[in-house]
């Protein structure tokens, strides 16, 4: 499922809660969800309001203590040692960690030292984690974004009077393309430029998709100039169609590292978002020889994997370079089987036939479990599904 973020009136972590809200989300399970992180002591109420004839959902969230805020090390903690899945987790904290560097670098200090507090209230911990939590509801496996706008003016918080956009949020939304509009209000909160720089895949129009869902969340105020409103847009690919997409490849040749080194690093750039991750033998200067590394990810994670490069190898250097690549359709699906419910990928081959490919992982448990030959497991969840040549 792919999902656009179209910021005509900005963002917020309201905003956005709002529109995901809209497409869908029981309000019930979401609070459950939050808080199981645990979160306490809070109460999210949803409401349908009206602005300039659409309807959107307007989300508040009330706490018992408003002037709670927290460090960063205490919102990773909360957020890593809590029962949510490693999927959501993972992206919750790269969303905290857009903030966190942020901050960092406007209180010229380390983002381990970096104290919230409008962004550490549990608000904010609520508007970034029901987001992630919406997504993966809503079974979104991509994000894209439109440009966004920026406001003028001044806005008063725990710091004192600072200018709009606010110093978090232009330096948070560094890379991202953004445009000036003539509204005297704060159009992009730092959360909201969080949420959308960190989980998107790129910014501009529309991507080819078909659209299935509007949802649309809003504001608290009204500018007066177009409805306070974010639209978000669910949507599949079109089938049969090849998706164009721009990444960067990042590369770097290594000839004096202990080679168990490389495993690890393999694991941890999977982790920091990394599309895929290969060695290839070469042969270096003195007639050493060596190992290339490359990855490929998403441009908005090459700093992560530049940085996780440089500090857990031997190199002093890496390559990158943008790239274009054409992608088959894919999204992710359950379907059930004798193992119980299992997560496949189901691909739209260039003819419009589908394809299913079971998830290595979740095999993997299987076998496991059941003390099978892995072979055997992919084997029987393909005849179940009764794709026996993997095409329909």
């Amino acid at each position: 499922m792919l999902a656009y973020f179209d910021c005509f009136s900005g963002i917020s972590g309201d905003m956005t809660l709002g529109a995901l809200i809209d497409l869908g989300v029981p309000v019930d399970w979401l609070k459950e969800s939050i808080c199981s992180i645990p979160l306490k002591d809070f109460d999210l109420s949803v409401s349908g309001v009206s602005k300039n004839g659409i309807g959107a959902k307007r989300v508040e969230v009330k706490a018992a203590d408003s002037s709670i805020s927290r460090d960063y090390s205490q919102i990773i903690s909360l957020i890593s040692n809590s029962p949510l899945s490693a999927n959501i987790r993972e992206r919750c904290i790269a969303v905290f960690e857009e903030i966190a560097e942020a901050e960092a670098q406007i209180h010229g200090c380390s983002k381990e030292k970096v104290h919230f507090h409008e962004l550490g209230g549990v608000d904010s911990i609520v508007d970034i984690v029901g987001t992630v939590l919406c997504i993966e509801y809503l079974r979104i496996t991509r994000i894209y974004a439109s440009r966004i706008p920026m406001g003028y003016g001044f806005v008063n918080c725990r710091h004192g009077i600072i200018p709009l956009p606010a110093p978090a949020t232009v330096s948070i939304l560094k890379g991202v393309p953004v445009y000036g509009v003539d509204i005297n209000h704060e159009l992009v909160t730092p959360t909201g430029a969080a949420i959308v720089k960190a989980l998107s895949i790129s910014f501009g129009n529309f991507p080819d998709m078909t659209i299935e869902k509007t949802g649309y969340g809003a504001g608290k105020y009204d500018h007066g100039y177009t409805p306070n409103l974010l639209r978000v847009i669910l949507g599949r690919s079109p089938g049969g169609e090849c998706q164009d997409e721009l990444i960067v490849q990042i590369e770097t040749c290594i000839d004096d590292m202990n080679p168990e080194i490389f495993g690890f690093l393999m694991e941890r750039l999977f982790e920091d978002g990394a599309l895929d991750v290969w060695w290839v033998p070469v042969s270096m200067k003195k007639n050493r020889p060596g190992t290339k590394v490359h990855a490929i990810c998403y441009p908005d994670r090459k700093e992560i994997l530049i940085k996780r490069i440089l500090s857990e190898t031997t190199t002093t250097g890496v390559r990158y370079y943008e790239v274009k690549r054409k992608i088959l359709p894919r999204c992710l699906d359950e379907i059930i089987t004798s193992y119980g419910t299992v997560c496949v990928k189901r691909i739209t081959n260039s003819d419009g036939t589908i394809r299913i490919v079971p998830e290595y992982e979740v095999c993997k448990k299987i076998a496991i479990e059941k003390k099978l030959p892995l072979k055997n497991v992919y084997e029987n969840i393909l005849r179940e599904t009764g794709l026996s040549g993997k095409n329909c």
